[in-house]
């Protein structure tokens, strides 16, 4: 029986109710983060509550639990759920209004809810073990603040299911010149030669925290060069490797867009290189 938390009560999960007037029902008026955890041990904690704090800043929601609070209440969690490798789901929607309107009122009390899922456990640059994730590509159709992570996720599940519709994991997107930036639910890391380049954040963009990460432990413990900047669909067919990155994927290797191998279609040596850092510095600087 998985336990989750809701509005300050630890329940059974199949036992938590919300309103049908909360606003993150009505409007998907809310933020969310996912955390992972490995034997107890969450990754990128204060870089996902640094995320949070800015969603919430950014959409007018104010609470009262703050990064203390969160931490206890992720930690008990964790050990309530078994603490094997748990992910977090946490969610903060703007909380119940008894009048429907796009207009939100003098803020009402935040509707605050998490749980646990399990997690694969990390796969440390082998090739034989990780996914091989073929995707497809498609103009980029979101809302203009991608950089908030909000719980309106509509256009994102619908360039995923174009994906899958299409035979495919995932979908990565370009804007209207062409240019990558990201995944439906994923951020892109793309290789040619000795070079390991992701686009640059902006609103477009999700600062996804296993990007962040990589960016730093890739800096400090690689010999490759390391770059943010823009990438064309061109650059993107034209790579040796590509990567998806996510907090409960890590890194994982691309092996075909559209139908056209990603190098030799099989995971890289760069990647297999990145994963296995990331494996080891993982926990380095970022609880």
């Amino acid at each position: 029986m998985t336990i989750a938390f809701l509005n300050g009560a630890f329940i059974a999960l199949e036992d938590a109710k919300i309103s049908p007037m909360d606003r993150g029902f009505l409007f998907g008026d809310g933020i969310y983060e996912v955390i992972p955890s490995y034997g107890g041990r969450l990754v990128g904690l204060h870089l996902h509550l640094a995320r949070l704090e800015s969603g919430l800043r950014d959409i007018g929601i104010e609470t009262s639990w703050g990064r203390a609070e969160l931490t206890n209440i992720f930690q008990d969690l964790l050990t309530r759920n078994g603490a094997g490798n748990l992910g977090i789901y946490l969610q903060i929607t703007r909380g119940v209004t008894m009048t429907r309107q796009h207009a939100f009122p003098a803020q009402p009390t935040p509707t605050i809810f998490a749980y646990t899922f399990e997690i694969p456990q990390p796969v440390p640059g082998d090739p034989s073990k990780v996914t091989h994730w073929q995707v497809a590509t498609a103009q980029d159709m979101r809302w203009q603040r991608c950089h908030i992570k909000s719980t309106s996720l509509l256009g994102n599940v619908l360039h995923m299911m174009d994906g899958v519709n299409s035979g495919a994991g995932e979908t990565l997107l370009f804007d209207d010149c062409d240019q990558l930036t990201e995944a439906a639910a994923c951020n892109v890391f793309v290789v040619k030669g000795e070079t390991v380049s992701t686009p640059p954040l902006d609103r477009h963009k999700l600062a996804g925290v296993t990007r962040d990460m990589a960016l730093v432990i890739l800096r400090e413990h690689s010999e490759f060069t390391v770059r943010e900047e823009h990438l064309s669909r061109d650059a993107v067919f034209d790579a040796d490797e590509v990567w998806l990155s996510s907090s409960t994927k890590e890194l994982e290797p691309i092996v075909s867009i559209d139908g056209q191998s990603v190098g030799n279609g099989a995971p890289g040596p760069i990647w297999s290189r990145a994963q296995t850092l990331f494996d080891e510095h993982r926990f380095d600087h970022f609880e």
